[in-house]
């Protein structure tokens, strides 16, 4: 095992590192910024004032209280709708996506009184409104065209995938290409049209089942899943990527 003791690693960088079952004594993490990190099954005994975290978190106790259903509650009420992501039967799931499609009729709206040159513009760091779409096509072929519908290559070459998905031959990745938001948006529609009449035609039957492994390589992994997880999902990129777009369009309009 390295041991790191009395040392100073301000400003150090770490990609790619298992600090898995790693232990942290006396030590000072201000301002230090966490992306894609594992912290599954970790006990943090510490001083946090101003910390900000989200991402995929669940069961996250605070002085042995569950905070996560305190905090999806607030989050309902701030956002209504957010609830409806995560349906239960197939009129659930079809209720979402049409409350999902008015509220990203009202996000473009809002796009397209921008100069088009800003929704190039990246915030923080974020992806632009363009790339945010470019990553929604790239969550629907994915979890729907090739995981749930079988389809081996449903990709666009305008697909974008998340940053931390390695590189696949099979998938394409461009990040230089700057697409109008009309072509963007064209391919956005013809993607969400097929979401529309799977969840159309969607049974709970469907849900309860398995999906079939696609044998050619690509994302994600050719195994078998859920019905029910690869649905979930684009709802949760859809909604998630929405909000991110929401405030960062915001933010531009200034």
């Amino acid at each position: 095992m390295t041991e790191f003791k009395d040392q100073d690693l301000g400003g150090a960088q770490f990609e790619n590192v298992n600090l898995s079952e790693a232990r942290f004594h006396n030590i000072n993490l201000s301002g230090v910024a966490f992306d894609n990190v594992n912290l599954n099954g970790a006990t943090i005994h510490a001083v946090m004032i101003g910390a900000s975290i989200n991402g995929d978190i669940r069961d996250l106790t605070v002085y042995g209280v569950d905070v996560i259903p305190l905090v999806d509650a607030e989050l309902n009420r701030r956002h209504p709708g957010r609830e409806k992501m995560r349906p239960r039967d197939a009129d659930g799931y079809r209720e979402a996506w049409e409350l999902l499609e008015r509220l990203w009729a009202e996000t473009v709206e809002k796009a397209r009184a921008l100069p088009p040159e800003l929704l190039h513009e990246s915030i923080n760091g974020e992806w632009s409104f363009i790339e945010t779409q470019r990553h929604l096509v790239f969550a629907t072929d994915a979890w729907v065209r090739r995981a749930v519908l079988g389809d081996p290559a449903p990709w666009d070459p305008l697909d974008l995938p998340h940053d931390e998905m390695p590189d696949e031959p099979a998938v394409p990745r461009d990040r230089a290409v700057r697409p109008s938001l009309d072509e963007v948006l064209a391919l956005r529609a013809d993607r969400m049209a097929t979401v529309r009449t799977l969840f159309a035609e969607l049974t709970d039957e469907r849900l309860s089942e398995q999906t079939v492994p696609v044998a050619e390589p690509g994302y994600p992994a050719s195994e078998s899943y859920p019905v029910r997880d690869c649905l979930g999902a684009v709802l949760s990129e859809e909604w998630e990527h929405r909000m991110y777009a929401e405030r960062d369009l915001a933010a531009l309009k200034v």
